[in-house]
């Protein structure tokens, strides 16, 4: 698997574009920002799933609380920890599209 790196707009870290198994996925790893980092490129990356076979990956220090509430209309997802004690979520749109997130509210409360 080779991954690309590409530009997002909005994103304040480095995006990585991959195919696997059938889908897209679009890589970022926040785990070093300091808030609002995460959730300014979670919302980012989240613009790019327009279709069922598109994934975001996040890789962050910690479960991002202040995100998933703002997210869960239109976003489903699945989570691991890793060994060295960062969380990975994989993000999928649950629709269609996304029509019920405001992609412009990256305030971080949680």
């Amino acid at each position: 698997m080779e991954k690309k790196e590409i530009e997002v707009e909005g994103a304040t870290v480095p995006f990585y574009q991959y195919e696997q198994d059938g889908n897209i996925y679009y890589e970022f790893d926040s785990s070093m920002c300091e808030p609002p980092g995460p959730m300014v490129n979670a919302m980012s990356g989240l613009k790019l799933l327009d279709a069922p076979n598109k994934r975001v990956v996040m890789i962050n220090h910690k479960k991002p609380m202040g995100l998933l509430p703002k997210i869960e209309g239109d976003f489903e997802w699945d989570e691991q920890e890793l060994d060295d004690g960062k969380i990975k979520l994989i993000f999928r749109l649950k629709g269609e599209s996304a029509d019920k997130t405001d992609f412009d509210d990256s305030k971080c409360s949680g």
